[in-house]
């Protein structure tokens, strides 16, 4: 039986939090004929033009005909509300089996109550605000996405993408996620649990304050980089630095430090042969055991079943 995915947008909605989710659905139909048919919706139907300018033909919003899975769109979900309201009032009522929302979309499902009480994350940018607006919901804004039940939230933009393929594999197994994410051109599914800070701190933070700290920081991994060392690095004082980088980051130095061992462990281990505890030691983790554990916190799996998957799709050809 084919699954109707509504992907809901808005005006003002992000062009990728539709699109992405769009193509590989599209692309997971095409490898089992059947799956999947979709539905682009909106409030009143029509035209409805993104952020960008460019636009998208909607059916107009309606409970008449049930969806297996909603999508909804983030963006600038402030530009309509009165079509904010309208997709939040049908959140409350619709039969849906499964709701997800990308990047700033969750505020609509937080609106509707959906997120009371359960974990979700968001885009990094918006966390705070999201945090004060809705106290009941457990924030996790390090995730790339989180599955609370039937509700999936992802963070932003490019990770509904990430969430799509998650949904896909939920359905119809991993080995077809991995044939659409090859197709697409890209990770087989980040795991949820990967930080969405990444990209933040790889360029120094929102100003770029700190790029020359972490380009040092990377050549200094396999030595101790206590917040004192990162501070006199960059002649700050230990609490001024602190401070300073979290609010530039979205997260601690301890915490910065941590992913950049694990991204640099993660593509040793990915890309080569070299053992375990040679790549523990080099990227700062001392040991192969506290290497270990970190990739179960943060990537859900261990090294050896990322080497493992790296060459399943190596020889695939990916």
């Amino acid at each position: 039986m084919s699954r109707k995915i509504g992907i809901i947008i808005h005006p003002g909605f992000q062009l990728l939090d539709a699109a992405g989710p769009a193509g590989a659905f599209e692309l997971a139909d095409n490898f089992c004929p059947g799956s999947y048919t979709l539905e682009t919706l909106a409030p009143g139907g029509g035209e409805i033009e993104s952020s960008s300018g460019m636009r998208l033909t909607a059916r107009p919003l309606s409970t008449d005909e049930p969806l297996d899975t909603a999508i909804i769109s983030g963006g600038e979900i402030i530009r309509s509300m009165a079509a904010a309201q309208e997709i939040v009032a049908w959140l409350q009522r619709a039969a849906v089996r499964r709701t997800a929302s990308v990047c700033t979309g969750a505020y609509l499902l937080a609106e509707a109550g959906l997120l009371d009480g359960r974990r979700a994350t968001t885009h990094w940018w918006s966390t705070h605000d999201f945090a004060r607006r809705y106290p009941a919901v457990k924030l996790d804004a390090e995730r790339i996405f989180i599955r609370d039940g039937t509700i999936w939230t992802s963070a932003g933009i490019s990770a509904g993408i990430d969430l799509a393929l998650a949904l896909i594999e939920d359905d119809l197994g991993p080995d077809l996620a991995r044939r659409v994410a090859q197709q697409l051109v890209v990770h087989q599914r980040r795991p949820g649990g990967q930080s969405q800070f990444s990209a933040l701190i790889e360029i120094g933070g929102q100003t770029g304050r700190f790029v020359g700290l972490i380009e040092w920081m990377r050549s200094e991994l396999a030595q101790p980089l206590t917040v004192e060392r990162l501070a006199d690095h960059v002649a700050m004082s230990p609490r001024h630095f602190a401070r300073a980088f979290a609010a530039e980051t979205g997260t601690t130095p301890a915490k910065a430090v941590e992913r950049l061992r694990l991204e640099t462990a993660r593509i040793a281990v990915e890309t080569g042969h070299a053992p375990l505890d040679r790549i523990a030691m080099e990227s700062g983790f001392g040991d192969a055991g506290r290497m270990r554990r970190a990739f179960l916190r943060s990537f859900g799996q261990p090294p050896q079943a990322l080497r493992r998957a790296a060459a399943v799709s190596r020889s695939d050809g990916s």
